[in-house]
This record gives C-alpha cells, structure tokens and sequence, in this order.
C-alpha cells in the first residue's frame, strides 16, 4: 500500500513572538455528535443534528450507518448560527431511521466510538455487519463489547480474537436483559451498550464488575442523551446501585439537536493562552455540559491562568507564569496531552495520575510523551498510572505523533514556546479537529 505524503509530511510548529489575543471558533463535539448520530439512526422518528462535526471520525460514524440503511441528508445553511466556522457549524444533518440491515461492511478507522457503539446497533439489523479498520484499531479493547453482546443474545464471529476485524450477525432484534463487564479499560464499553438498549427486548441492565471506571464524565453524557430523547434510564448518581446502569425499553424521538462546541478539542488553544500569557475567547463554551473538556477551566486555571464565562463565550487569560499540578485525570484523560505539554513548560514538577489506560487509546500515549517530550530534552518519567513531568530547557526537533490527533496538538503547544519544533503528520488532526493548522495559524495572527 502506498504511503500516504501527509503521513511523512513535518510541519513546522509556528513559535510564538509575543501574548496571542484570539478568538476561536471551535468545532463541534466528536463525542456528542456521534452519540447523537446512533440515537438518532434508532429514534422512531427523523430528527435533525445541526452544528455536527464533520471530521474523519464523525463521517465514519456517518458513513457506517448508511450503510446499515440510515438515510442521512446533508445540508448547508448560510443563515445558520455560526455559519463558516471550521468544522461544518453552517451544517445541518436530517437523520432518517429506516430498517437496519446488512449485509454491510463497516470501516471504523481508528475511531473507537465507531468500533465499540455500532457492534450493538448491527445486532438489531437484519443481516450480517462487518467491521474492519486501521492496523491499529485491531490493537484496541473490544472484548467487553463482544462478551456482552454474546451474552445479551447476539451472534458474532470474531475468530477468538475477541478484537476487529470482526462479523455481527444481526438477527432484526436482540433480547437484552442484565449483563456484567470489566470497562475499566474504556467506558465505551459502558456507553455503547446503553446507546442501543432502548431498543433491546428487555432493556439492558449493565454492571460494571472491574476496577475502576475510566472516564465517567462521557457515561455521563450518554446517559443525559438518552434521557433527551425519552429514554428512561436509572443510574447510579439517581440512586441506583453503585457501577449498575439500567435502561427501559421503548421508543426513542425524534429530536432537534445543535451540537456544543467541542471542549477537549479547545485545550490547544486555551494551552496557548496560558503558555504566551496571552488571551483566548471560545465562543459558545456551555454553562452547563457533560464534556470532559470543561474540566480545562480548573485545571488550566490552577496552571496559572484565570477564565470567565460571558456572553462572549469564555474568556482564558494566561498570567505569564506556568505552574506544575498534581491531578488525577481519570475522568478526563484524553485531556493529558495537551495537559502535559504544558506541563513540560512550567516552572515546577508535575505528576499526572489515573490514567494507565491511555495506553490502550489511538496509542499507548504514555509511552509517545515521554517518548516524544524527551527527545526535545524533556525529564518524563512514566508511571504505573500515569506520567511525572519536570520542566527542563526544551530544544527543538521532530515530534512523531503514532497518528493519533492529541500527539499532534500536544507538539503543537510545545512548538509556540520552543524553536524548530517539527510536528511529523499533523493531517491526523484531522480524526477530530479539521482544519487545526489553519485554525492554530489564525489563532496567531498568521
């Protein structure tokens, strides 16, 4: 197979001369516009997603259920709020729910909402599914997908692997009922059955039985999704049993959906603020929302910086200094990149906890950062559960980024304090944030 140019491409990281003073527009949410995509695709009625993100992972998303027989039409309104912005905030997307069914061949890229939520809902089609990817979505965890839905009553030909690629023989409808999994590996697994569960004969009843659960804000979001749609669902936080989630079954609506800008994906740009000592506005950041991203107002703040929300969006100011944290980041861990980075810069250790499973994610990113921000003259260390960071004098070089987007931002945030830093395949920013270099280019007045 060829090799793709982007993938080899180095693009000069741009350093900053001076504080930047930006507004940027940030597209819209990867985790809400894909959950938004599977309930809509399972509603009883069509329903409408506005401001989506239209990225590599989002149209994977997009594309698979067409070919599970979802109508989706596209439409591009110049009227729309927000119209222009990258990522396709002038879009709007009418979702058509029609009999799913196969055959089918589904490509999940690397996206691990594409690879874990679909399995479920090509149980409910008529028809056999197949899954394929990347090399590196076979590397991913997705036996807590496939164990449960065996259990639940599906059908599914992995050859053993209990990974992709894989076959979901849909048989029109699947019995649900209770199920126990080990997601400490990724909450998906959690999410993914909840998704579809409205839809299963008996619900769903799901117990986590593992350590901990990684990433609880994004179970969260699925859950107020559902809920938003008219499904019932008892949890935990509602005073359920602790690790148990149960959906009833029933009819999903239809629903008129704009898409919240996407919080992690503005980690890059807040980083900016707080590293040139600069001032960043987000437009459109929500006052209330499940997004693991929001949790960058507290953790950016105790870096050094000071935010505000206004009717302008929030306002992120650096203070000129950066200083090291002690977090855990269980809940939030794809913030650790970028949150490492910065922490690479500041004037004090850092020690980043709870996250050892970032290294089953787009790849092991422990091992990449530590990797990576040595190679520049870094002092990481990893962690059995994460990193420990202390600052050094930086020098400049090529930062590989394994494909996976956050690498590439993390070097992006390193470039603006450090010459000659050389970011290898930024194009892979693309899986989530289109159009970064232009957007990081803009940010700095280029």
């Amino acid at each position: 197979m060829p090799v793709n140019p982007a993938h080899t491409a180095l693009w000069p990281a741009p350093h900053a001369s001076g504080a930047v003073d930006a507004t940027v527009h940030v597209p819209g949410s990867k985790s809400v516009t894909n959950r938004a995509l599977v309930l809509a695709a399972l509603a009883s009625e069509p329903g409408w997603l506005r401001r989506p993100l239209r990225s590599r992972d989002t149209l994977l998303m997009a594309g698979a259920l067409r070919e599970m027989g979802v109508g989706i039409e596209e439409t591009v309104s110049s009227s729309s709020s927000g119209a222009g912005t990258p990522g396709g905030s002038g879009e709007a997307w009418r979702i058509i729910p029609s009999g799913l069914r196969g055959p089918a061949t589904v490509d999940v890229g690397n996206a691990g909402t594409v690879m874990r939520f679909l399995p479920p809902v090509a149980a409910l089609a008529d028809g056999p599914i197949r899954f394929d990817g990347d090399p590196r979505s076979y590397e991913r965890p997705l036996t807590g997908v496939i164990d449960a839905l065996r259990a639940l009553g599906a059908r599914i030909d992995d050859d053993g692997r209990g990974s992709l690629p894989l076959t979901v023989h849909g048989g029109g409808a699947l019995d649900g009922g209770p199920v126990e999994i080990d997601a400490s590996s990724s909450s998906q697994f959690v999410s993914a059955l909840l998704l579809s569960a409205p839809r299963f004969n008996q619900g769903v009843e799901v117990r986590h039985t593992g350590s901990s659960l990684p990433s609880l804000p994004h179970i969260r979001m699925t859950v107020d999704m559902l809920r938003a749609v008219g499904a019932q669902v008892d949890t935990p936080e509602s005073g359920g049993e602790p690790n148990v989630w149960r959906v009833t079954p029933g009819a999903l609506l239809g629903r008129d959906l704009t898409v919240e800008p996407d919080l992690s994906n503005a980690q890059p740009f807040l980083a900016a603020a707080l590293v040139t000592g600069g001032k960043v506005v987000v437009p459109d950041w929500p006052s209330r929302t499940t997004q693991p991203g929001d949790r960058l107002r507290e953790i950016f703040t105790e870096m050094g910086g000071a935010c505000e929300l206004t009717e302008h969006g929030l306002v992120f100011t650096g203070s000129g200094s950066v200083h090291g944290i002690d977090v855990d980041l269980g809940e939030v861990g794809e913030l650790t990149p970028g949150i490492a980075a910065v922490a690479a810069l500041a004037d004090s250790p850092s020690t980043l906890r709870g996250v050892s499973h970032l290294r089953l994610h787009e790849t092991d990113r422990l091992a990449a950062l530590t990797k990576e921000i040595n190679e520049l003259g870094g002092d990481v260390t990893e962690t059995a559960d994460g990193l420990h960071i202390r600052p050094r004098r930086l020098h400049g070089g090529i930062f590989h980024t394994y494909e996976d987007h956050r690498m590439a931002t993390a070097g992006a945030i390193l470039g603006l304090a450090v010459e000659g830093v050389q970011i290898e395949n930024v194009a892979t920013t693309a899986k989530t944030l289109p159009d970064f270099p232009d957007l990081w280019a803009g940010m700095l007045g280029a």
